[in-house]
């Protein structure tokens, strides 16, 4: 985090609590008795910024409702960054990371002290002198009777692992068995697997206990008249439309068997050359044929789906597949500390363990979590936009995967140079190149960053440029230059199309424009260096300063960026 951005932070979507503390803060209570003002202290914001799922408590800023905060600097903890660190610790048992930052801008007054507070356990408020804290407006509260219920909730135990009542080894599909046992012996690399009894299988995968079977042997194995009596939302839903705007569906197929046995079949619905065709990407005399959805992505986002669902929801996973694109929707939102955000990242506790265990052991899933990685990183590799969960909310997760391929030149090469490397890109790597590619040049991944530029994979002007390009293949696979002069290409196509929209634009306006992708402060660089250039003109007013091109591009009849880049390479 740096200066710049905390400056433009909100307290409550960036989960961030901003105090002065110019000098001295309550760290514990201290001696007060009111239990309200004992809780405004730093062990009582840790507390509740972790039962919000983690977020920052900031010294030495000045919060305010019209952007950017001013610093006002402190002194809290100077020098003892460590022992506050260990303190926190010893007291809550959080490990909370502190960080002294300075703002460039300020000669003095300018130290602010970060606090990182990480998420609570699963199904674990965390408390402050026996109470669970929250905060509201400017105050610390405990939670209410609901709040604390829906985090204790948290622990309820894994219904996959729950005994069905009434199911016997007759309700068990003998060919789902069958692939059990195949994949189990593969993935363990003992054949012998395969001649295990079926009441041995069954019983070491967890499936079994005493005669009785658990409803992860249902999900897996059971046959559709078992799954009708005892779970009949246990039903994958497949519905084509040949647009975004049709209501009614052009073909439905309801699949209700054991997913062992389903996996290939929906594989199969899906993958009808209509429904999904090759997709051709040609360089120089080789031409790369792209399924439009990829078999591995969408097994594994079905697994996750019947994985990750909540049972008591009588919902059914639909996939609703359209030509260029796949929902894939299941019941439950995202399990307790995943969001969108940290979906790559976190690791998450499965809501029906068994299953995803007894789908690792038999080579189903990989390890733990890594589903998701498994298709960002094929995503990334057939050129396609990222797995997109922005229609996920607290009652269902809606997966949306498509079939575009957003930039041909970007597919090439990433398959140039993965191939015959001996240690391929990582997911991480991959989405750090695609930041680039699209202009992105702010929370990137530091370690992959670095990597990258040692290997000519990116590379900027200079050391203390932050803004990065692809490497020279990609340009010379896009035919088209990384920079014109010292900028670069995407940067001027972005402000040449702000003077598509006005003649006369704000800074706000670039700002708005470059969106992510850059800092405000590398905005203000970029613009300053244009009109120092005199490709752009400054109109001075008492209030705001707007920007126009320079009349010499305004003259000119043709296209704007084409006078744009015609003047910076005079």
């Amino acid at each position: 985090m740096t200066i710049q951005e905390i400056k433009r932070l909100r307290e409550t979507e960036d989960k961030v609590e901003f105090k002065e503390a110019k000098r001295n803060f309550n760290f514990d209570g201290g001696s007060h008795s009111d239990p309200a003002e004992r809780r405004r202290c730093v062990l009582g914001y840790v507390v509740a910024l972790a039962n919000e799922g983690g977020g920052y408590l900031i010294f030495g800023v000045k919060e305010k409702k019209e952007l950017p905060h001013e610093i006002v600097g402190t002194t809290f903890g100077e020098g003892k960054t460590g022992a506050l660190e260990d303190e926190i610790y010893k007291r809550l048992s959080v490990r909370v990371k502190i960080e002294e930052l300075f703002d460039s801008e300020k000669t003095e007054n300018n130290r602010v002290l970060v606090f990182k507070m990480p998420s609570r356990n699963l199904g674990d408020p965390l408390t402050f002198e026996g109470v669970p804290l929250m905060r509201i407006g400017d105050s610390l509260r405990a939670m209410s009777n609901a709040e604390l219920f829906n985090i204790l909730s948290e622990r309820v135990s894994d219904f996959s692992a729950t005994i069905c009542e009434g199911l016997t080894s007759e309700d068990l599909d003998p060919e789902a068995i069958a692939l059990m046992k195949a994949g189990y012996a593969k993935k363990q690399k003992n054949p012998a697997f395969e001649t295990l009894s079926d009441t041995q299988i069954l019983s070491d995968l967890g499936l079994s206990e005493n005669g009785k079977y658990n409803y992860a042997s249902l999900i897996l194995l059971g046959t559709r008249k078992a799954l009708r009596k005892y779970l009949p939302n246990a039903e994958v839903i497949i519905e084509y439309r040949l647009n975004h705007s049709m209501i009614p569906y052009t073909a439905r197929k309801e699949f209700q068997e054991s997913l062992f046995t389903v996996l290939d079949k929906i594989w199969d619905y899906v993958n009808q050359p209509a429904s999904n065709p090759l997709l051709h990407v040609q360089h120089k005399f080789k031409i790369y044929d792209i399924s439009a959805f990829n078999k591995e992505v969408i097994r594994e986002a079905v697994l996750n789906a019947v994985g990750h669902r909540i049972w008591n929801d009588l919902g059914s996973v639909v996939i609703k597949q359209y030509p260029d694109s796949i929902n894939i929707i299941n019941s439950g939102g995202f399990p307790s500390g995943v969001t969108k955000d940290n979906i790559l990242t976190v690791r998450s506790q499965p809501r029906n363990k068994r299953v995803m265990e007894v789908l690792e052991k038999t080579g189903e899933v990989e390890r733990s979590g890594q589903g998701v990685d498994k298709m960002y990183y094929i995503c990334l590799m057939e050129g396609k936009p990222l797995p997109d969960y922005s229609q996920t909310d607290d009652y269902q997760v809606d997966l949306c995967l498509r079939a575009t391929i957003v930039d041909e030149a970007f597919y090439i090469f990433l398959n140039e140079i993965q191939d015959g490397r001996a240690e391929k890109l990582n997911v991480f790597d991959l989405l750090t190149l695609d930041k680039v590619r699209q202009g992105i040049s702010t929370d990137l991944y530091d370690v992959s960053v670095e990597k990258l530029q040692r290997e000519g994979l990116i590379k900027s002007q200079s050391a203390a440029d932050k803004k990065y390009v692809l490497g020279d293949l990609y340009y010379e696979i896009a035919q088209q230059p990384a920079y014109i002069k010292e900028y670069r290409l995407r940067d001027l196509q972005i402000v040449a199309g702000c003077f598509e929209k006005a003649k006369e634009v704000y800074m706000k306006d670039f700002v708005e424009a470059f969106h992510s992708q850059l800092s405000r402060e590398q905005v203000r660089h970029l613009i300053s260096k244009l009109e120092a250039e005199k490709i752009l003109t400054i109109i001075k007013a008492q209030k705001y300063t707007r920007y126009t091109l320079n009349n010499d591009i305004i003259r000119l009849n043709e296209n704007i960026y084409s006078q744009f880049l015609k003047k910076l390479s005079e």
